[in-house]
Order: structure tokens, then C-alpha cells, then sequence
């Protein structure tokens, strides 16, 4: 093992603290090339109230979305929202997205924001997210990116890595939900805390970037600091296509050699459909196991699978079909481009004919907003998270899974296995 080489997280942070050889387990002082904060930015701009003769660093570098609880559904967040509107105005912050755009990290990689080697912070856990591009994102709260936009820095701990290859064909009927409901599961949700984890192998070169940005998000359900997928030509034309220059940005790879705290090695030729079960993530069970689980509603939406593509992969399966009665299939795309896309060719009209509702581009019911259940309902989400009360009452459960397994399951009324109602 060479002693020279480094792992991505420790290459990054290197660059972004002006070190030469920052290695894991250090404290740095970083300089991230952009700040995140959705709809709570008003906890930032409040908290500057208390500090004396402030001023913003680096505005260019300050992304506010509105995205939670969007539109307001009260008065006082009403009010919270005209607070960010006018600040951003104020000072001259140009990265402003409103309630019209939809889920924070879909909206920034899609709009070009997000390019290989930076350092992102944000005011969401699932900011590992902008890993698909070969970022380091990674979530911290409100106080900490507050002094971000006044001090430009912020101390970070050089994570320890794990790297994790994936191998071989996934099967018909599953998809990277399932591969990272796996991992959690066999992992846990502690597994990978702190660490920066890097996903490799002949399946992820494959991959296109909206199917990186689920592996990315989920990273964070195993606990990581940041998740991390290599850029190759996939991430080029995606760039491209978002706009983004070629030369404005610096791909950093992984040294041959680098020392990792665990290498994980996946063939994903055998899997099966997974399924996280109430009420924690790594309560991941196969598919066999819950399959005839009653549901009074599914869930196809939040920043881990609401892109273009989960949306058309659920199409897929609803085409020619009907949601099972008594079951409320809730459908919230995950940008305004992206339900733009959608109606444009038809996917959402195919969704809305089957059955399915739906709503405006954001959190929605991931985050509490909209689409909550009563006492002794059970939802299937494509979400992220499944913590108790997480979408409405305490007494209700969430179960989660790919967009494809949704689809299917919404049409038979049940859990149920994706692979039964393949599409021709």
C-alpha cells in the first residue's frame, strides 16, 4: 500500500484547504467552493441578526432553493420566505431559486451549479448528493453555513474512506434503489459514519448521472460524510448538456493505491428487489418477505428518486394500467424542468391516467409536505428516510423502494415485486 497516495476525500480537501498532503483523521481549514441552504435560510439570515458588523464573503458562492413547504402553507412561513426573497435581493445573491423550482439538489445539478472537484456544503443531509458529479457535498446545519458566507471557511476532519465496487448486470425490474437499500442493510445505517465512500466498479461507470445521484443520496443512510462517483464521458455530456464549460472545472480521482478503511465489493447479477421496512432504513428485507403488505398509498417523489428518468421508469409500469382502488398514488417530480420534461413527452399524462396525482415540483410528502396518513396507514415511498411520524401520523408506516417497485405495487394495492409486471 503506497504511502504517497491519497483517496479522493483526502485529494479534495487538500485542494480546498491549501494543503499539500491532507490525510484522514486531520482538521482542516476548507474554503468550500459553494453554500446550500433551502427553504430554512431564514435560520442563517436570523442568526446573522446576532452578529455584530457582519458582511458576505463570497455572495457568488451563496445557492438558496425554496424547497420545503412549498408553496407556504401558513402565514408564518409565508413570512420566512419573503425574509430569504428579500435578502437575496439585498445583497446581491443571484443563485436564488423559489418555490417554483423544486428540490434543492436536483435543482443545482440540473442548472449547472454543481461541477466535478468542488466542495459543497449544505443545510441537508442528503447534500452527498452532489457526489454523481464527482463533488464532495455533504450536509452541516445552519450555524455552520452561516459562518461560512461570512468567514468563506469552515472546519472540516478529513474523512476515512471506504471504497465500494459493484460489478456485473443488475437484473430486469431493479435499479440503484435497490443496490443502496441492500448496502444499508447488509452495512447498516452506521456503517460508513463519517467516511467518504466511494462507489466503483463496471456497473457504476455505467451508470448515468441521475442514477449516481441516488447512489450519492443514499450514502448518506449508511451514515457517510459524502458520497463519490468518478467522473468519466457520462459525467462530460451531462455537463455539457447543464451547460457548464468544459474547462471550468478540475476532475480529482482517487490515487491507485490510496488506504481505505474498508473495501466492499458488490455483484449485483443476483440481486433482488429490496424493501426498508418500518421504521428505520436498514431495515431492509427482500421482497419476498413483505410482498401482499396492504397499502393505502405511494409515494414517487423526494431528491433521491423524482428525476426524469424514475419518472419515466414508473411510467413504464403504469402505462396500460390502473392504481388499486383505496390507494392514493402521490406523484411530486423533483424539479420544475423535470415535470416540464415529463409533460412534454407524454410520462405525465401516462401516470395521471392511471391514476395518479399529480403535484407541484419539491419536498412534498418527503418532507411532511402533503400526501401524510392517519393513524394505521401505510405508505410506499421512493424516498429516503422512513422514520416514524416522517410523513403524517406516529401510527403510520413507511416502507421504501425503487420507483419501479412503487409503480407496480400502487397497481396491485400491495408490496409488490416490480419483475411480475415487467413491461414489454
Amino acid at each position: 500500500m503506497s504511502t504517497t497516495a491519497r483517496t479522493f476525500a483526502e485529494k479534495l480537501l487538500s485542494r480546498a484547504s491549501g494543503r499539500e498532503d491532507a490525510r484522514a483523521g486531520e482538521i482542516v481549514t476548507a474554503e468550500p467552493d459553494l453554500y446550500m441552504s433551502h427553504t430554512a435560510s431564514w435560520r442563517c439570515i436570523k442568526t446573522l441578526d446576532r452578529l455584530p458588523g457582519w458582511s458576505l464573503r463570497h455572495p457568488d458562492r451563496i445557492a438558496m432553493v425554496m424547497d420545503h413547504t412549498a408553496p407556504a402553507r401558513t402565514a408564518e412561513t409565508a413570512g420566512y420566505q419573503a425574509l430569504c426573497r428579500d435578502f437575496a435581493a439585498e445583497h446581491g445573491i443571484e443563485t436564488f431559486y423559489d418555490v417554483d423550482a423544486g428540490v434543492s439538489h436536483v435543482v443545482l445539478i440540473e442548472n449547472g451549479h454543481i461541477k466535478p472537484g468542488m466542495l459543497i456544503i449544505g443545510t441537508d443531509s442528503h447534500s452527498t448528493i452532489y457526489g454523481a458529479l464527482g463533488a464532495l457535498g455533504t450536509g452541516v446545519g445552519f450555524s455552520e453555513v452561516t459562518a461560512a458566507w461570512v468567514t468563506g471557511t469552515l472546519w472540516m476532519r478529513v474523512p476515512e474512506s471506504i471504497r465500494i465496487e459493484v460489478t456485473g448486470e443488475i437484473p430486469p425490474g431493479l435499479y440503484p434503489m435497490d443496490l443502496m437499500l441492500k448496502l444499508i442493510g447488509d452495512l447498516t445505517a452506521d456503517g460508513a459514519t463519517y467516511c467518504s465512500v466511494e462507489f466503483h466498479g463496471d456497473y457504476v461507470e455505467r451508470l448515468s448521472v441521475s442514477e449516481r445521484m441516488t447512489l450519492c443520496n443514499l450514502a448518506m443512510e449508511l451514515g457517510a460524510k459524502n458520497g463519490y462517483v468518478p467522473p468519466n464521458e457520462v459525467t462530460e455530456a451531462f455537463l455539457a448538456e447543464a451547460g457548464v464549460e468544459p474547462g471550468s472545472y478540475e476532475v480529482v480521482l482517487p490515487d491507485d493505491g490510496a488506504s481505505y478503511r474498508r473495501v466492499v465489493r458488490v455483484d449485483c447479477s443476483d440481486l433482488t428487489p429490496q424493501i426498508a421496512c418500518p421504521h428505520t432504513v436498514d431495515n431492509v428485507r427482500p421482497i419476498d418477505d413483505v410482498a401482499g403488505t396492504r397499502l393505502d398509498q405511494v409515494f414517487i417523489g423526494s431528491c433521491a428518486n423524482a428525476k426524469y428518468e424514475d419518472l419515466v421508469e414508473a411510467a413504464r409500469y403504469l402505462r396500460g394500467r390502473r392504481v388499486a382502488p383505496r390507494v392514493r398514488l402521490v406523484i411530486t417530480p423533483g424539479s420544475a424542468n423535470v415535470m416540464a420534461r415529463a409533460a412534454s413527452d407524454g410520462t405525465l399524462a401516462t401516470l395521471i391516467e392511471a391514476g395518479g396525482m399529480v403535484t407541484n415540483p419539491g419536498c412534498g410528502a418527503c418532507a411532511g409536505d402533503g400526501g401524510v396518513m392517519a393513524d394505521g396507514e401505510v405508505t410506499l415511498s421512493t424516498a429516503n428516510r422512513n422514520y416514524r411520524g416522517r410523513m403524517g401520523s406516529y401510527h403510520s408506516e413507511i416502507y421504501l423502494s425503487s420507483p419501479a417497485t412503487a409503480a407496480a405495487s400502487a397497481v396491485r394495492g400491495e408490496i409488490a415485486d416490480p419483475r411480475e409486471l415487467l413491461p414489454a
